[in-house]
C-alpha cells in the first residue's frame, strides 16, 4: 500500500481518543467511517468533534467554513464491518486490553482487503502482542497517539518484527500528511519512547508527593513552569547539549543514586486506588475536582494547548 492509494479510513472506537483521531484524518481530507460498540459514543461523536473544531476556529487554526466539510467526511456507522469495508487504513482505539485487541486484529482481517493497513492506537501493547492471531501480521503496526489526539502533534509509529518496511514508511508518510510529528520507534519495547520517559518522571513525582517534599500544587507548578515550558520548544537531548554534557554528567552522578528506582506503586497512590479516587470522573484523584467545572477545566486546557500548537507550528515553519 502506497500513500497515494489511501483514501478511505476506518476508525474503530470513538471514546476519548477515537473521535479525535477521526477528526484528524477528516481534517486532512480523508473520508472516514467510524464505529464504536457503545451507542452513546456513536451518537455523541459528531457533537464532540464539532466542539473540537469550534475550538480550532477560536484558536484561528482553521477557518469557520471548513467545519461542515470536515464533519461531512466523517460517517458514523452501526457496525464494525460497515466501518472497515473498503477501508485502505484501519486504526483501532478500543479498550487497552491484550485479549480484546488480539480478537479485534484476528476479526478485522475478514472485513478488509489484503492490502489494507491495520493499526493499533495502543500505549502499552506492541503490535507483535496484538496481532498473534492474524494471518498476515506483516500489514499490522502501532500508531500511538497522545491525548488529546487532535491537538498533540506527536504520533509514535512502531512496527512489529514482521511489519514490512513498506507498511512502516507508508504509515509514517500518512501521519505526516495529517500534519503530525510521526516518530519512528525502531524496537518493540513496552511503552515505546514517550511513556517510558513519562513513567520514569511520574515515579519520581509520586515519590516527592508521598514524602511531602512539596505540595501537589507546587509540584505541578514547578514542572509545568520549567521542564514543561522548556521541552515544548527543545527536546531533552538538545537540552543536555546546551546545558553541557559535562554538567549533566556531574548532576547525573550526584542524583541518580538518590532517585526512586523500585517498581512498586507508592502507598499514597494505592490508597487513592482503594478509595476509588481515580481522577476528575470520580471527583478526586491526587487533586480534588468540582464536577460542575470539569468541562470548563478541560476546555481551558485544550485552548491553551491549541495556542501552544499554533506557536510551535509557526516556529517550525521554514
Amino acid at each position: 500500500m502506497q500513500l497515494e492509494q489511501i483514501q478511505q479510513i476506518a476508525v474503530i472506537g470513538l471514546g476519548r481518543m477515537g473521535h479525535g483521531i477521526a477528526q484528524s484524518f477528516a481534517s486532512a481530507g480523508f473520508q472516514v467511517r467510524a464505529f464504536d460498540a457503545s451507542v452513546d459514543a456513536r451518537e455523541s461523536a459528531q457533537g464532540r468533534i464539532r466542539a473540537n473544531l469550534d475550538a480550532f476556529v477560536t484558536a484561528e487554526l482553521i477557518n469557520p467554513e471548513h467545519v461542515e466539510p470536515i464533519l461531512d467526511r466523517i460517517v458514523v456507522v452501526d457496525t464494525e464491518t460497515a466501518a472497515a469495508t473498503d477501508a485502505d487504513f484501519v486504526v483501532e482505539a478500543i479498550a487497552e486490553k491484550r485479549e480484546v485487541k488480539q480478537e479485534f486484529f484476528a476479526r478485522i482481517e475478514d472485513a478488509v482487503a489484503e492490502t489494507t493497513i491495520i493499526a493499533s492506537n495502543s500505549s502499552t501493547f506492541t503490535i507483535s502482542e496484538s496481532c498473534v492471531k492474524m494471518r498476515r501480521p506483516q500489514r499490522a503496526i502501532v500508531t500511538h497517539w497522545f491525548n488529546p489526539p487532535h491537538i498533540v502533534p506527536t504520533v509514535e509509529i512502531v512496527p512489529g518484527s514482521e511489519t514490512t518496511d513498506q507498511i512502516t514508511e507508508t504509515t509514517i508518510a500518512l501521519h505526516r500528511k495529517l500534519g503530525k510529528q510521526a516518530v519512528r520507534v525502531n524496537a518493540e519495547i513496552p511503552g515505546f519512547v514517550v511513556n517510558r520517559v513519562q513513567m520514569a518522571m511520574i515515579r519520581e513525582v509520586w515519590d516527592l508527593y508521598e514524602r511531602g517534599i512539596a505540595s501537589r500544587e507546587d509540584i505541578d507548578a514547578a514542572i509545568q513552569g520549567s521542564l514543561g515550558f522548556r521541552l515544548a520548544v527543545s527536546g531533552p537531548l538538545s537540552v543536555c547539549d546546551f546545558g553541557g554534557i559535562d554538567i549533566w554528567s556531574t548532576v547525573y552522578t550526584r542524583l541518580a543514586p538518590e532517585l526512586r528506582s523500585d517498581s512498586v506503586v507508592p502507598e499514597s497512590i494505592q490508597k487513592l486506588l482503594a478509595e476509588g479516587s481515580l481522577g476528575p470522573g470520580s471527583g478526586r484523584g491526587i487533586h480534588e475536582y468540582d464536577s460542575a467545572t470539569i468541562d470548563e477545566v478541560t476546555a481551558n486546557r485544550d485552548a491553551a494547548m491549541l495556542k501552544l500548537a499554533k506557536l510551535v507550528g509557526e516556529q517550525q515553519r521554514p
